[in-house]
């Protein structure tokens, strides 16, 4: 069986996008601590949406061992996830995860979340907005799904 890639190979996938109040790019490694930060600050609403994830007592370390497994999907074209953070880079505000539609409905999932605190101040809207936008200029997909909007 032949195993179609998420994006063509010839796509040129975005390092990132940049607005006034985020900008997004390549979630890495070394973003391990604000991220784990962002993460347990938004732990109830999180793990509330996805069932069960992140759990109680999750570690930095499940947290490093998640962001290895994005970063590698990131750069092998499995998924794409990106951190949203603030355009001076002090804080995480959030992620984005752009998957491929394992129901072959839809060219794409992509799910997102903002921290607790930025959620209060609306960024959730905002966020989702953009990244429908960008989505819709910037990458090869026709139909994209957003579970949970």
């Amino acid at each position: 069986m032949t195993k179609h890639p998420f994006v063509p190979v010839d796509f040129e996938v975005p390092a990132g996008l940049e607005t006034e109040q985020f900008r997004l790019r390549m979630l890495t490694v070394h973003d391990v601590d604000k991220d784990y930060e962002a993460v347990m600050e938004t732990r109830e609403r999180l793990s509330a949406f996805s069932g069960y994830w992140p759990r109680e007592g999750f570690t930095i370390e499940e947290n490093l061992a998640d962001l290895q497994r994005h970063q590698r999907e990131h750069l092998e074209r499995i998924q794409f996830t990106y951190t949203v953070v603030a355009p001076d880079e002090s804080r995480v505000l959030g992620c984005l995860y752009i998957q491929p539609d394992k129901k072959g409905k839809a060219d794409a999932r992509v799910y997102m979340w903002v921290r607790e605190s930025e959620y209060q101040k609306g960024l959730d809207p905002v966020l989702f907005e953009t990244v429908k936008d960008w989505l819709g200029s910037d990458w090869p997909f026709k139909m994209v799904v957003y579970p949970g909007r």
